[in-house]
């Protein structure tokens, strides 16, 4: 009889990567899914806001006003975008999700008084046609993109990288290419889509200066213009973004979602929103533009502390994917026999890429489309919305701010060396800051 004691399992090779060699060994391809990465990074869980004692002065509860209004794309827009939360929702396309979640979306981020994102594959109406304020994205596939519906737009969004997967192009597998996604995108019916990682007109900072001009001319400088980065190298993506004439910065940390990717690309490629978000700051200061070009900030927020935090750091708004899709009903406790199918359960499904969603989010099978409410999901998703709003102000009004972009660096400290570290907040307790002397 052998001795419990000497088995053990290996440090290098634990179980999940036993299991994950031995499908690569027998099925010779890689690993797709969706969502983010499952790995524990540092985060603003990391962080700690002071609040308000002797040396600051807290605002009383409800009765003193607490701002979240912000104005996004001043910089050169005619029309910049003027939100009354600072929340919004990312790009998440039509084709990775099905209409009635685009027109969820839609419903939800105007009831709270925020934009919504196109994502690639085009404009569809459902979205436009309940999107008080939507932002039309511009990637390397060109998917559906054409100057009437830029001018419908109201902002446009030119995405060089995905925090998910900077440096890679999007995933559509054939399973969600139906007659109407690929009508949208110009695509054979069916087929697998694998997007461009990159732009085909333009190389660096100098050719997308001209490709912002040629669309600030084509909606008559109407329209503001951001740029989305993937958080590989923020500062310099940051600062070329500025110098190519952006209005508005977005950059998307590691947590990010996706539709779909290789798995090794969403746990191994960019860094944390936490240190994207310092980073980025450090450069639009250093240009003198912090706060005249306006940063959103996204990849993994979920609460209204994540919303302070950002803007504490420096953020003027933050964005949202895969907390809105499980505002929707991702991952939710229903239909539990089609999760058991898929191999998986709720909580831990990341099967957006097949389309079989259980919850008839990120899928195109009518049958499973019909189980999300879009009237009913926009409800949620303007609830979720508004909770973290009321979280965020509640955060602000303790740390003796009366608008949630009056929050700095100096009301936080950091619980981990790694944290304080990433976002050069000091460790609690301390004036210590890793790496300064």
């Amino acid at each position: 009889m052998s001795d419990k004691r000497s088995i053990r399992g290996f440090a290098t090779f634990p179980e999940d990567v036993i299991s994950e060699i031995q499908r690569a060994a027998n099925t010779g391809v890689y690993d797709i899914r969706g969502l983010g990465a499952r790995r524990q990074v540092p985060s603003f869980d990391d962080l700690v806001f002071l609040g308000a004692s002797m040396s600051r002065y807290p605002l009383e509860g409800y009765r003193e006003a607490c701002g979240v209004d912000v104005v996004l794309g001043d910089r050169f827009a005619k029309k910049p975008i003027e939100l009354k939360v600072p929340i919004t929702i990312a790009g998440m396309s039509f084709g990775a999700l099905g209409a009635n979640a685009k027109e969820a979306l839609g419903r939800g981020a105007s009831a709270a008084g925020t934009s919504t994102t196109t994502g690639d594959g085009g404009m569809t109406q459902e979205e436009r046609g309940h999107s008080n304020l939507l932002v039309y994205q511009v990637l390397p596939s060109r998917y559906g993109m054409n100057p009437d519906d830029l001018r419908r737009a109201d902002a446009i969004e030119i995405v060089v990288g995905q925090g998910a997967k900077p440096g890679g192009g999007g995933m559509l597998l054939g399973q969600k290419i139906t007659e109407r996604v690929a009508g949208m995108r110009t695509l054979p019916e069916g087929i697998d889509q694998r997007s461009a990682c990159r732009h085909p007109d333009w190389t660096g900072p100098d050719d997308l200066e001209i490709k912002i001009n040629e669309l600030r001319e084509i909606t008559d400088w109407q329209k503001p213009i951001y740029v989305k980065v993937g958080a590989a190298r923020p500062y310099y993506d940051t600062a070329l973004s500025v110098k190519s004439g952006a209005d508005v910065v977005v950059v998307d940390g590691m947590q990010g979602g996706t539709a779909a990717t290789q798995d090794v690309f969403i746990e191994h490629v960019g860094i944390p929103t936490l240190p994207a978000v310092r980073e980025a700051v450090r450069a639009l200061k250093e240009l003198d533009m912090h706060r005249k070009v306006q940063l959103i900030v996204s990849g993994g927020i979920r609460t209204g502390a994540d919303v302070a935090k950002a803007m504490a750091l420096g953020a003027d708004a933050v964005s949202i994917g895969s907390a809105a899709m499980i505002a929707l009903n991702c991952n939710r406790p229903l239909y539990v026999e089609d999760y058991e199918a898929l191999g998986t359960a709720p909580g831990a499904c990341a099967h957006c890429h097949t389309g079989r969603c259980p919850v008839g989010v990120a899928t195109q099978d009518p049958e499973l489309e019909a189980r999300l409410d879009p009237e009913m999901a926009g409800r949620r998703v303007a609830n979720y919305l508004q909770v973290m709003t009321l979280e965020a102000q509640t955060l602000a009004r303790a740390n003796g701010k009366s608008h949630l972009r009056n929050l700095e660096p100096e009301d936080l400290a950091a619980l981990t060396v790694e944290g304080a570290s990433m976002s050069q907040e000091p460790l609690a307790g301390s004036n210590w800051v890793p790496g300064r002397p």
